[in-house]
């Protein structure tokens, strides 16, 4: 027997929000260990992940489809599984992002120099005003 398209859209969206489950929670997984490079390198995926669920979602708007019987409940835990993901998702990536703001303060803070005030000459005149060493960083997000 031969699916509804309608049927065909709600599973392509079941699918779609799986894949972006998967992929929030690979990112989750690095943002908790605070592995940032391997986070960053999870970007992209969570970023098609997110453009495929939100195609499958404007599709089967589009036509009406409707989840029904099992595949309404399967819709619902998916829905509130996103949900939570997502919101994990933030919550990490603001941690995140806080702790390489004290991690770049700590950087700058650290290259100053420890006096501004320019003190005095071997000669006894005002010395020249102390420059910070140069600081170079690369980032990485």
């Amino acid at each position: 027997m031969k699916e509804s398209p309608e049927m065909v859209m709600i599973d392509a969206l079941l699918l779609a929000g799986q894949r972006l489950a998967d992929a929030l929670r690979a990112e989750n997984e690095a943002l908790v260990s605070l592995d940032m490079p391997r986070a960053a390198g999870l970007a992209s995926a969570k970023l098609q992940a997110s453009d495929a669920f939100a195609a499958a979602y404007a599709a089967a708007t589009r036509t009406g489809s409707k989840a029904a019987g099992p595949a309404r409940q399967s819709a619902e835990e998916m829905a509130a599984r996103l949900q939570r993901l997502g919101e994990e998702n933030r919550a990490l990536l603001e941690r995140a992002i806080g702790i390489q703001a004290k991690v770049i303060e700590t950087i700058a803070t650290a290259a100053l120099p420890k006096s501004n005030s320019p003190g005095y000459s071997a000669l006894g005149r005002p010395g020249a005003a102390r420059q910070p060493p140069p600081l170079a960083m690369a980032t990485k997000a």
